[in-house]
């Protein structure tokens, strides 16, 4: 075979090599003008994210929630193309990002801190996609998980968000409160039941129930909903409702209809 044949079947193997490595990555874009070394990498990236995203290159610096400058906004830019909402892209670490950072690290296996270091930066370069609790589930659905204390919500078989939430807290509770003009006892176990369901009737803002002040609730089990809480602790702490940071009570409305299936799936451990 004389020279330029062999280098001309060489420049066709190295195309194909890339050209596949793009099919991987979920596109059917061309072939990337890249070395075939190099794009593995981002097909890999790409996948373990499970939307699709660019690869990412980590600032590095060490982040603690009230911390300012473009690696926070960087850190911010990167959570939000992941499905994390990190709130206003304004590169302040306030507790909306602090909320989104407990996510990711909760679906990448890192103690939630709040604090981003090395480890963190290395998992946003190569991000894994959250557990899927129902693989035969409806493309548009939302999946809570109890033993991450995680919702996430699918739309056309995509990560659309995934949030911190806190589910019922599973301590008994008996509390009186003035319902319906007279005062009454309530008493319950404090779980969310897991199971499946469908989200059902909604309230815009503040909606006074027995037990509290519920923010834009989206209920999907009884008297059982998601809604934005000023307080979303790292563990379960409602009375049974899946509480939300209110920046994601804020938009989960304009993202999640009505009759959409819930699919409660885990269990907290202490």
């Amino acid at each position: 075979m004389g020279v330029g044949r062999r280098l001309a079947v060489a420049a066709l193997t190295t195309a194909g090599a890339v050209l596949l490595s793009s099919f991987a990555a979920g596109t059917a874009t061309a072939a990337p003008a890249v070395p075939a070394a190099a794009a593995p990498a981002v097909a890999v990236n790409a996948t373990a994210a499970g939307t699709g995203t660019a690869s990412f290159t980590a600032p590095g610096k060490r982040l603690k929630p009230g911390a300012r400058g473009s690696a926070v906004k960087a850190l911010q830019l990167r959570l939000k193309e992941l499905g994390y909402d990190p709130g206003k892209i304004d590169g302040r670490y306030g507790g909306a990002t602090q909320a989104a950072v407990w996510a990711f690290q909760k679906v990448n296996g890192l103690p939630p801190s709040g604090t981003v270091a090395r480890r963190m930066w290395n998992a946003l370069e190569e991000p894994r996609a959250p557990k899927v609790l129902v693989p035969r589930g409806r493309p548009t659905r939302v999946e809570v998980n109890l033993a991450k204390q995680l919702v996430v919500l699918y739309v056309d078989g995509r990560v659309k968000l995934i949030s911190h939430a806190s589910s019922g807290s599973g301590i008994p509770y008996c509390e009186t409160a003035v319902w319906q003009g007279k005062s009454q006892r309530f008493c319950g176990d404090a779980r969310t039941p897991t199971g499946d369901y469908k989200t059902t009737w909604r309230r815009d803002g503040w909606h006074k129930s027995y037990l509290g002040q519920l923010y834009n609730p989206i209920f999907f089990n009884g008297g059982i909903a998601f809604h934005g809480a000023l307080s979303v602790p790292l563990t379960p702490a409602s009375h049974g409702c899946v509480r939300l940071p209110m920046h994601v009570a804020e938009v989960l409305p304009g993202l999640l209809g009505t009759g959409v299936p819930v699919h409660v799936r885990g269990r907290f451990a202490r």
